[in-house]
């Protein structure tokens, strides 16, 4: 692995550099935000602006390691490597895309969260997301009535900027609980998708 190649990509969706390992309950959001979505790697040593300032002790890898195993429900395996590039340590830490959504990372104040990952930021999942991975659990196949009201609910979605979820309840006079069940059933059916807009979750027709 050129980890000079690496470097260069900068921080995306399935990277971000971590300069130091200061807070085992933040790293457990970035593990996190890579398994509820496609995986992806932490470069441990490596300053923002792509610099490498290398790790300070092998203590950073152990925080790694318990920031998967007791900050995030379920727990979260990496695979750690590490290089010696210009005098400095680097880790990359590897994590997989989970199996079991969602990954849930523990708070400073002892709830615990799940985080999705958007190009280069660890964002907290929208309560749209939640419904579709509870969606996921139940497993099986579900239908659901597609009549008039349905159908112009959903034409409520159709225009280029999208709806919050808040504009879309107040706009279906629904109750929060049912919008949030008929956006992730438009969403599971290919009718209607979740973008993030402006730091904010925004759902309208595909």
């Amino acid at each position: 692995m050129d980890l000079y190649s690496l470097i260069a990509e900068g921080e995306h969706q399935q990277q971000d550099f971590k300069f130091e390992i200061s807070s085992t309950s933040k790293i457990a959001r970035s593990l996190s935000a890579f398994s509820n979505t496609d995986g992806g790697r932490l470069l441990i040593g490596v300053k923002d602006n792509g610099k490498i300032a290398g790790v300070q002790s092998e203590e950073e890898m152990y925080m790694v390691e318990a920031a998967g195993t007791v900050y995030c429900n379920p727990p979260v395996a990496c695979s750690m490597q590490t290089y010696r590039v210009e005098g400095k340590m680097v880790v990359i830490a590897e994590v997989l895309p989970a199996s079991e959504r969602p990954v849930r990372a523990k708070m400073e104040d002892g709830s615990f969260c799940a985080f999705v990952r958007v190009a280069d930021e660890n964002i907290v999942a929208s309560p749209v997301q939640m419904e579709l991975w509870r969606s996921e659990k139940r497993g099986g196949g579900s239908l659901i009535p597609f009549g008039e009201e349905e159908k112009q609910l959903l034409s409520i979605l159709e225009m280029p900027e999208g709806l919050t979820l808040n504009q879309f309840v107040r706009r279906a006079r629904l109750p929060r609980h049912k919008a949030i069940k008929l956006l992730s059933d438009f969403i599971r059916f290919g009718l209607a998708e979740q973008v993030f807009i402006g730091h904010t979750f925004k759902y309208k027709t595909t």
